[in-house]
């Protein structure tokens, strides 16, 4: 169990310092590359969305269908 837990500090404190060693050399402002994670953030928020709307379209045709085909029995 102690080697878990000082496996994950370890694996917790290596990604804090690369976080900021990222940030300190990062070729942007910070407020730049705020600008730039909200941009992308907003593009996969749009994408999921885009892709959720058209799976439901997708089964609310197979739901019809099946219940065409339940009826017609």
């Amino acid at each position: 169990m102690r080697k878990v837990f000082n496996f994950a500090l370890g694996l917790l404190f290596g990604g804090l310092v690369g976080a900021g060693v990222a940030l300190l050399f990062a070729p942007q402002s910070g407020s730049e590359t705020v600008s730039t994670i909200r941009q992308r953030l907003q593009e996969i928020v749009d994408e999921a969305r885009r892709a959720a709307s058209e799976r439901r379209a997708e089964l609310e045709a197979q739901f019809m269908a099946a219940r065409r085909v339940r009826t017609e029995q």
